[in-house]
């Protein structure tokens, strides 16, 4: 076709058309919030969108903002007309990655984030020399002399625990109501073990039969997220083979990114059948869990904790209630809300790496908002959250301790302190 896009799924018409250019968008957005652009806000980019299908060529300025798109998904839920923004950005960015024409040093960049983060076994590899780094006191004095992508990736970076890798099957405690698989994922595995650990615990206390297929690897989200539908799309075929073989009733994921994406399975692969059927059985661990309804005993955590609500879980995946009602349930557990809390931290997968000064600039709006609360725990429900959040706080000078909802349901079933 002519103009900005090629034959392979440009971004739909109808979909573009939906758009009113209200701009109930523009306060959630969070390049529209940081810039004021018109070009980095929803309605902007859906325009651009429209221009490439008109005829307009692939500009510079169109991959510019759609590269600047966190990709958070705030304008969905903003949207009274229903734009399925989140479809047309992702089919946007795979046009952008196959035709754009990008700097040398940007696809070398690109290229190796790539072929680093969608592998857990390569990024477990990473573990023992991260954690040798840390323990040695450099980590002020490297930090100050690293180039912006690799300082991020620095500050980012959790302390590390050891942890051992989960056994295959994880029987009920007492009568079993449900069997589950657990995706394990990329970062959660190699940089918060404790939190996919934490994870089997609690389901296995509320009365599920967990199984960890051995051979499960990347969902694919963050490929699909940035263009990369072919990887992705061979990801996500691996990971529906993975869980097919375990036979399970439900799909239990900790992630908020991966699980959005793999309820998406059937739009990513829509000639297969199992797609759609895979991704039915997805569920986030506090949509599993408030379904169920609480058989374990709750002991009493006597502390004052702020819940972040991730972008891919409350806008992507509309879960909000949940994670709140399973945190409130806990006796003695006082639970704040943050201010703004539908702008992103600005973690978005790897677009804080990819675009550090911004992402940065999020960081620090979030942290604030956090501390603002008075709160001595961040809670949320994604990895890149916790990363981002921590990391924005150590820069501000006000460390904050962070953790996963599992880890703050598992301490209070088992009945000790949060540490």
């Amino acid at each position: 076709m002519d103009g900005a896009f090629d034959d392979d799924r440009p971004p739909r018409r109808e979909l573009v058309d939906d758009c009113v250019h209200c701009g109930f968008c523009l306060t959630t957005c969070p390049t529209y919030v940081l810039w004021g652009e018109e070009a980095d806000s929803p309605r902007g980019r859906i325009h651009l969108m429209k221009q490439g299908l008109d005829g307009e060529p692939m500009t510079d300025s169109l991959v510019k903002h759609v590269d600047q798109c966190l990709g958070c998904m705030a304008c969905v839920t903003a949207c009274p007309s229903g734009v399925r923004y989140n479809l047309l950005i992702e089919d946007t960015r795979a046009q952008v990655e196959r035709q754009a024409t990008r700097s040398l040093a940007e696809r070398a960049r690109r290229a190796a984030i790539f072929a680093l983060f969608p592998y857990p076994r390569r990024l477990r590899l990473l573990r023992g020399p991260l954690r040798a780094y840390q323990k040695t006191g450099l980590r002020k004095v490297v930090a100050r002399v690293l180039p912006p992508t690799l300082a991020t990736l620095d500050a980012l970076a959790p302390t590390l625990r050891s942890v051992p890798r989960p056994p295959r099957l994880i029987p009920a405690r007492g009568r079993r109501r449900a069997t589950v698989g657990v995706l394990t994922g990329c970062v959660q595995s190699a940089f918060f073990p404790e939190v996919n650990a934490a994870t089997i615990r609690v389901l296995a206390a509320e009365g599920c039969d967990v199984i960890v297929p051995p051979s499960q690897g990347c969902c694919g989200a963050l490929s699909v997220h940035n263009g990369r539908r072919a990887e992705a799309q061979e990801f996500a075929r691996r990971t529906i083979d993975a869980f097919a073989r375990a036979a399970v009733d439900y799909v239990v994921v900790n992630a908020a990114g991966c699980g959005s994406s793999m309820k998406e399975y059937g739009e990513l692969l829509p000639w297969d059948p199992r797609a759609t059927l895979f991704a039915e059985k997805v569920r986030d661990l506090s949509e599993i869990l408030v379904a169920l309804g609480p058989v374990a005993k709750r002991h009493p955590l006597p502390m004052t904790i702020a819940y972040h609500d991730a972008c891919h879980l409350a806008h992507a995946q509309g879960i909000r209630a949940q994670p709140r009602a399973l945190l409130d349930a806990i006796p003695s557990l006082d639970v704040r809300e943050i201010a703004d809390p539908d702008i992103c931290c600005g973690s978005a997968g790897v677009w804080n790496i990819l675009n550090p000064e911004p992402a940065a600039a999020l960081g620090e709006r979030k942290a604030r908002t956090v501390l603002d609360t008075g709160a001595s725990l961040l809670v949320t429900a994604n990895p890149g959250c916790l990363m981002q959040i921590a990391a924005a706080a150590r820069k501000l000078g006000t460390p904050i301790d962070v953790a996963h909802t599992a880890t703050v349901l598992d301490a209070s079933i088992r009945g000790i302190t949060l540490s």
